[in-house]
Order: structure tokens, then C-alpha cells, then sequence
């Protein structure tokens, strides 16, 4: 609540006092030591000199059912904290968000194709299934359908906003809103009431990408703010992955233009798990045709054979047939159907993984 003290010189304050009780009952002097302080906060700082009347903040945060977490706490996001510029309070509705989970950024255009609409809803659903998390924007396009493709499949999804946590923007998600509430989280470092500023977003932007252990852009111009969430990712050290679309597509720009600067190109869930060594992860509470062990419910008996023997390390189609007890033909026409249903992958050399 005082007004022009940025995260870095708040970190400062509280590696040099502590808590922020300390900081208040620390003199002129003693403030001016710490770096990044300067003058009028330290001023601002002594005189109590707020920017919003925090005991006021405190009460509308109850009043719509959120809480603040500090940058202290126990349940502020590890990667979060990672960052060189993290939040140093974050106001958080619904559920917590699972610390040891791992999350996955999904951003792109607001005025989406229905070709982007689609891969970022189908990209967040196979998150989802193997159990990892997507994290969005809450905007309307690719935003959007990768918060409900992440909710269609049981997941847990993180909208972070760049307005205040009891503004809805845009109005039109409010049903979408409700549902991420439900198996979700709602996350900003805004003050409560804030508007939908357009200085806000580049900001939260470095949010989404904190929160992720790599950011997946689905269709962007080059002017795209995903772009912004793209460089941040790259500024904190995480993995940076792009869709292709038709090069005769202006929304795609952004994407082939990441893509030529060494963003991992990538058609499905399986591409972005691979960059990171791990498969087939099934969360609990899957609403998808999978029994609780995580295998697909709707197998016929040459599907399952197959589907016992294949593991999630690469294995040729040659071993398969061997230890599945079935011919060259009968194998291969098996794991084609298999494919089609993403029930495995195959890799380059006739390898297979589930």
C-alpha cells in the first residue's frame, strides 16, 4: 500500500528487517541503507503515507471470499518465488495452488481461429489427463479454451488476472470464472477494484510465466502480447514452445516467428512432456474414458495386449509384437488405431511410447 515501492526494493526491505512490522518501526536512517529505497519512500514509508487504507483492502479481500498470500508463506508458488521480480503478496480465490504440481503456461490470441481454438483446447486436455496443470490469462480465444479444455479432463487450471480479484474481465467468462473456482485458482497482485488497464497485462504477464515451468503460444501476431509472456518465460528460464498454423495466416506470424528463434515447435501434449522426460501421467478424477490406473477404458483385446507390453520408455515394433504373442499385420494395424486415439506416440525408427 505505499504508493511507488516496487517488488524489488519491498524483497530488499524484508531480507534487511525481516517482517514488515520491523520495517515501520525502523528509522530514516536505517530505511535509507537499503537498496533501492529511495527518499520520498522512505518518507512514505515513516508517515504511513498509503496509497489505499490497508485495513480497508483487508476487509473487501474477505468480503469476496479471497486471501493474500505473502511471499513468505508456505503455500506461495516455488517457481513463483524463482523469479528475479516475484509479487511480494499475491491475492488468491479458490483453491490453492498445489505446490509440487507441475504447470504448464498456455497463451495466444483473443480473436482466435477456430483451428487455434481447437489446438489449445485439445493441447490443454492432454496436459490435464497426464496430471499437469495449465495456466492462462483468463482472456477471451486461446485463453479461454485453454482453461476449459484443461477443466474438461479433471484438471487444475490457474487464471491470472490483470485486474483486481473481484473484477471480472471480460464480463462474457463469468460462467467459465465460476468453474475455475471450483477445481481452480483465481490469482493477480492488483489491489482490489483495480480496471482492466492495459498497462496491467504486460505485467501479469511474467506471472503466467512464473507460475509455468514452460509457456506454449497457440496462434500470435508478432505484436501479440504472448509474445511479452514469450520473452518473459525466456528472461526466467523456462522452456518456450509455439504452435505452427498456415503460413498464409496473419494470427500465425507470432508463432512461426518464435518457432524460427528456436521455440520447440509442437503439435500436442506429448511434445511439450517430452522436453521434459516424463509421459502418460494420469491425475486423479479424470473424467476422461480411463479407469483409475489411468488406461483406457474402451479397448478391444488386441488394444490391450499391446497397451500391457508398451511402457513409457520407446520400444520397437518388432519387441512389441514379440512380447504381445501377435503377428507383423495384426501389430501394426493395432498400433495405427492406438494413434488415432492417443492412446500412444509413435517416435522416429518404429518406436512406440504410451
Amino acid at each position: 500500500m505505499i504508493p511507488g515501492l516496487g517488488n524489488k526494493a519491498f524483497k530488499n526491505l524484508i531480507a534487511r528487517f525481516e517482517t514488515p512490522e520491523a520495517v515501520f518501526e525502523a528509522d530514516i536512517d536505517k530505511l535509507s541503507e537499503v537498496e533501492g529505497v529511495h527518499e520520498k519512500i522512505v518518507h512514505k514509508i515513516v508517515h504511513r503515507q498509503w496509497a489505499l487504507d490497508p485495513e480497508e483492502e483487508i476487509r473487501k479481500v474477505k468480503k469476496c471470499n479471497a486471501r493474500i498470500i505473502t511471499f513468505k508463506d508456505n503455500s506461495y508458488p516455488k517457481l513463483l518465488r524463482q523469479i528475479h521480480n516475484p509479487p511480494m503478496l499475491i491475492y488468491v480465490k479458490g483453491k490453492d495452488v498445489p505446490i509440487n504440481q507441475t504447470f504448464i503456461g498456455l497463451v495466444g490470441s483473443r480473436n482466435a481461429t477456430h483451428y487455434g481454438l481447437k489446438a489449445a483446447e485439445k493441447i490443454a486436455m492432454g496436459l490435464a489427463i497426464r496430471g499437469v496443470g495449465v495456466v492462462s490469462g483468463l482472456a477471451r480465444g486461446i485463453d479461454s479454451a485453454a482453461h476449459m479444455g484443461c477443466l474438461r479432463e479433471g484438471g487444475f487450471t490457474v487464471a491470472v488476472l490483470g485486474t483486481g480479484i473481484d473484477i471480472l474481465y471480460p464480463p462474457t467468462n463469468k460462467v467459465l470464472l465460476e468453474r475455475i473456482l471450483e477445481n481452480g485458482a483465481i490469482v493477480s497482485e492488483f489491489p482490489m477494484g483495480s480496471p482492466p488497464e492495459p498497462k496491467n497485462f504486460p505485467i501479469r504477464n511474467r506471472i503466467i510465466s512464473g507460475l509455468s515451468r514452460g509457456i506454449a503460444v497457440v496462434e500470435a501476431t508478432k505484436k501479440s502480447g504472448s509474445l511479452i509472456t514469450a520473452s518473459c518465460a525466456l528472461d526466467q528460464n523456462r522452456e518456450v514452445f509455439a504452435v505452427p498454423g498456415s503460413i498464409e495466416s496473419f494470427k500465425s506470424t507470432g508463432t512461426h516467428f518464435l518457432i524460427k528463434q528456436g521455440a520447440k515447435l509442437i503439435e500436442n501434449a506429448d511434445d511439450i512432456l517430452e522436453e521434459f522426460g516424463f509421459y502418460n501421467r494420469h491425475p486423479e478424477g479424470s473424467n476422461s474414458l480411463r479407469g483409475a490406473s489411468g488406461i483406457p477404458l474402451d479397448m478391444s483385446v488386441s488394444e490391450k495386449k499391446i497397451y500391457e507390453v508398451i511402457g513409457d520408455y520407446p520400444m520397437h515394433i518388432d519387441q512389441i509384437g514379440r512380447l504381445a504373442g501377435m503377428d507383423a499385420s495384426e501389430v501394426l494395424s493395432t498400433l495405427m488405431k492406438m494413434e488415432l486415439k492417443g492412446m500412444i506416440k509413435q517416435l522416429l525408427g518404429k518406436m512406440f511410447v504410451k
